[in-house]
């Protein structure tokens, strides 16, 4: 009875992590022009998802009912992001319903972060390695209770309360002083869902991993100091309470993140960070405190916000300043974020943190 079960969950399993591949590349493609596409795309996995849900909700009065029951309320999730993604009568506003869906995506993979200790296939979602190379291999490391996972919000027990931080401390990278990726989520996001951009590289990798929270709808890109010097106060106490190497610090974040993470990194506020900003503008700092900066600034050649000139100025500014800048240009990307360049992100910053599927 229980290998049945277990049969049945991972069966189930496997749809969930197809309709979330399937939802990550639809985010990776996001352009107006291809929202009713991409859309139409994602509705193909409504009818999988709800059969899944169906079985798993049978599923939950069984021996393994917990576990069941996070899988349904993941794939009702999943439903809610899909049926979410690109909802709207003129091209403005399915773009504003597509960055929507993200939260119940996101929300979906709270959810199924503790079951994957137990349900093989749900790894994947959480963790790379040679696995990550070789479609269908087993995975070894299993995310669970040795992982530490804190969400920190400036409004007691709101769970997507502004002004705090998501916080992701692999067991692999504790005892020792390790990097630390703060990663900053685009204008009206939250670092809570922006933190699973990032979680499979922090757990695979062994860094450190914090998503801040704006203290308004978006970043102070108006004001760099007043949202600064916060994040930056919540950088020294995840460092006073992790072993961090304060030496390896990478600022990163897309869109009006992206510009924050210029704007905190090229300012007085913490100690030569390295920053590697997404899709995004550089901010009116003053740039005396940038010299010898190293950047790498990820840009799509499709950037309908910020075209991609825009980006190549910025960065010749930014080399005038004394900086050492990079410009990496996306040809197929619009104004989304390109999970994939996660990789080339960290080779640049350390290369300790180079792909486990690199040759050795």
């Amino acid at each position: 009875m229980g290998d049945e079960a277990s049969q049945r969950l991972e069966t189930a399993a496997i749809v969930i992590v197809e309709a979330i591949c399937a939802f990550e590349g639809a985010l990776r493609r996001l352009h107006p022009a291809s929202i009713g596409a991409l859309r139409e795309g994602l509705l193909l996995r409504a009818g999988g998802l709800a059969s899944v849900t169906k079985t798993l909700s049978a599923e939950a009065a069984g021996a393994r009912s917990d576990e069941a029951r996070c899988m349904a309320d993941a794939a009702g999730l999943l439903m809610d992001a899909i049926s979410l993604f690109g909802n709207g009568d003129d091209p403005a506003r399915a773009f504003l319903a597509a960055l929507q869906s993200v939260r119940p995506f996101c929300r979906a993979h709270e959810l199924l972060f503790p079951l994957a200790s137990s349900i093989p296939t749900l790894r994947s979602l959480f963790e790379e390695g040679a696995a990550a190379c070789t479609p269908g291999a087993p995975r070894g490391g299993r995310p669970g209770p040795e992982d530490l996972l804190v969400h920190k919000t400036s409004l007691g027990d709101d769970p997507y309360g502004r002004g705090g931080y998501s916080l992701f401390v692999p067991s692999s990278g504790r005892g020792r002083p390790v990097p630390l990726v703060v990663a900053m989520h685009g204008g009206s996001g939250h670092g809570r869902d922006f933190l699973w951009t990032w979680l499979r590289e922090a757990r695979s990798r062994g860094f450190i991993l914090m998503a801040p929270t704006s203290s308004g709808r978006t970043w102070s890109l108006d004001d760099i100091a007043r949202d600064a010097e916060r994040v930056a106060g919540h950088i020294d106490e995840v460092c006073s309470k992790h072993q961090v190497d304060r030496t390896r610090v990478l600022l990163t974040g897309v869109s009006d993140g992206g510009t924050f993470a210029l704007g905190l990194g090229l300012g007085d506020w913490l100690s030569a960070p390295d920053i590697a900003p997404v899709a995004c503008v550089l901010p009116r700092v003053d740039l005396k405190a940038a010299r010898s900066r190293r950047i790498l600034w990820v840009h799509g050649a499709l950037d309908w916000m910020f075209p991609v000139g825009t980006a190549a100025r910025a960065c010749e500014e930014l080399s005038r300043a004394g900086c050492d800048v990079r410009l990496r240009i996306i040809q197929d990307l619009a104004h989304a974020y390109p999970r994939e360049e996660n990789d080339a992100i960290l080779g640049w910053f350390d290369h300790s943190l180079r792909s486990p599927c690199a040759e050795t």
